[in-house]
């Protein structure tokens, strides 16, 4: 009983130390997308480079954080003063807009802890504002940064930043992000040695040792509460943006006992525009849904992740190799990577599982040459076993809020013409899926925007007899006349264009 009172409790001191730096972070930002949406994640790594603590962020950076750093650990040699920077996908990246910020905590010579902090920036420079665009190369989605230092001993890396930002929209913007990032990191770096001089760290070591082994004694008899078996799902992507090919995703979920096998080898080769995910992306995805398994029960650390093994292949739309676009990957991909997790796990925990929920970010950038916006845009949740789904919100990997109709159109040229659910969007059935959402905008000044969205040709799937949700929309409505747009696609707007998002509905249950 001692035992998992201490667990909790220093559980939970790390914990609000993450949230501590979530909060710096976003009172000292500059950008819509991190001060007002919240589109970052912090997260405290031990001495090892193990998981041992993480706010209640994005699950889609914090599952994906142990390959950054792990990747960072392997080409940096991180000194008392150091900061390092990287946004590779390759290197435990998720797509180039995420930059993340690793600091070395030091005492007496030793690395103690490490701090990450990942937030999307609204712009990294590349072939459209918003850095999203549909690109073929890596390259046009922006500026690739390799893992090096930021800060060394104290000191800014000038000529890297500098650098930066001459490649960047909006550089203002991109250095206040930046440093609110580094401020976050200091925050953090305090709270930590305030907890080593209180406790001290070899009392430290040994609580966060209880601590990831809790969590990997909970997550093997979460695993053995599932029935053992090989379960087997099939979803599709809609397309890739160029080609109109649905995009196969193939999961073969075995369980054994205490352990789980995760397979995606047989899905898609990786495809021309950004949906390919990078092996840090998926192993998010199969991360997310086993401590939603959980309900947050868990400390949610690298213990847990013990007993899962992933495996894909190569060159896949879930383990893409560089110069394989990723933009839509992290937000896009991800989700269907989810939903067919959950389509093999609704075979074993039939009582359990929801429907498929929106599937989609309904990622919307427009701007210049000289500013950007970026945006993630609600759906509806898929009906749960003895309960409806949720209408007009994010759902899985990704836990933004959306961005204030009145921050919006203060700081942009658009107009949100209407902001509200969409009706009977949601699929029926015994427990009816949430609905999606609409969201108007009309443009005041010429700009760019891209769009990359989901589930607008292959609707939420439902679950036990529970109906599909509703298709996504995306509407053009210039001069007066409509177009429906494809899900994928940049385009020129001029003022007094109008757009329309409609976003999926969720999957019906029973």
């Amino acid at each position: 009983m001692r035992e998992e009172v201490e667990i909790t409790i220093f559980n939970s001191l790390l914990s609000a130390i993450a949230e501590e730096m979530g909060i710096v972070l976003q009172k000292s930002s500059f950008s819509a997308n991190i001060k007002e949406r919240r589109d970052f994640s912090c997260a405290i790594f031990d001495g090892k480079g193990r998981l041992i603590a993480q706010a209640a962020h994005i699950p889609v950076h914090l599952g994906a954080m142990p390959h950054t750093l792990a990747a960072v650990r392997k080409t940096l040699t991180l000194n008392s003063g150091d900061v390092a920077i990287t946004n590779d996908p390759y290197a435990g990246g998720t797509h180039l807009p995420d930059i993340t910020l690793i600091k070395p905590v030091y005492h007496r010579n030793e690395i103690a802890f490490y701090l990450t902090v990942r937030a999307h920036h609204a712009d990294v420079g590349g072939k459209a504002p918003g850095s999203m665009p549909l690109a073929t190369h890596i390259e046009d989605e922006g500026v690739l940064i390799k893992p090096q230092k930021l800060i060394k001993a104290g000191e800014l890396n000038e000529v890297f930043f500098r650098n930066f930002l001459e490649k960047v929209r909006n550089p203002a913007e991109r250095e206040g992000d930046l440093r609110a990032q580094i401020a976050a990191l200091h925050r953090g770096e305090v709270r930590l040695k305030e907890l080593i001089s209180r406790y001290g760290l070899s009392f430290l070591k040994e609580r966060l040792t209880m601590l990831l082994n809790h969590s990997e004694i909970y997550m093997r008899s979460l695993i053995k509460e599932i029935p053992d078996g090989s379960y087997y799902f099939e979803d599709f992507l809609d397309d890739d943006g160029l080609n109109k090919d649905p995009i196969s995703i193939k999961v073969h979920l075995k369980i054994k006992k205490d352990r789980a096998t995760i397979d995606f080898r047989g899905s898609a080769r990786q495809v021309t525009t950004g949906l390919n995910a990078v092996y840090a992306v998926t192993c998010a995805a199969v991360y997310y849904v086993f401590f939603a398994l959980a309900r947050g029960n868990i400390p949610q650390n690298q213990g847990a992740f013990e007993p899962l093994e992933i495996i894909t292949e190569p060159e896949t739309v879930v383990d893409a190799r560089y110069p394989a676009p990723v933009a839509a990957g992290n937000v896009e991909t991800s989700q269907r990577i989810v939903d067919a997790i959950l389509g093999a796990l609704a075979q074993a925990l039939p009582e359990q599982i929801p429907a498929a929920s929106c599937g989609s970010m309904n990622n919307l950038a427009f701007g210049t040459e000289d500013f950007s916006y970026y945006e993630t845009i609600g759906g509806g949740m898929g009906a749960r076993p003895g309960k409806p789904g949720l209408s007009g919100v994010h759902t899985h990997m990704t836990n933004t809020l959306n961005t204030p109709v009145e921050a919006l159109e203060r700081e942009f040229p658009v107009l949100v013409e209407r902001y509200s659910l969409r009706p009977r969007s949601g699929g029926t059935g015994k427990f009816r899926g949430g609905d999606g959402l609409i969201r108007r905008f009309r443009f005041l000044k010429p700009l760019t925007v891209t769009i990359l969205s989901e589930r607008r040709r292959l609707a939420p799937y439902g679950l036990y007899g529970g109906k599909p949700g509703r298709r996504g929309q995306n509407i053009l409505e210039k001069e007066g006349r409509k177009r429906k747009l494809p899900g994928k696609i940049t385009l020129q707007v001029k003022p007094g264009d109008v757009i329309e998002i409609r976003t999926p509905g969720g999957g019906g249950w029973g």
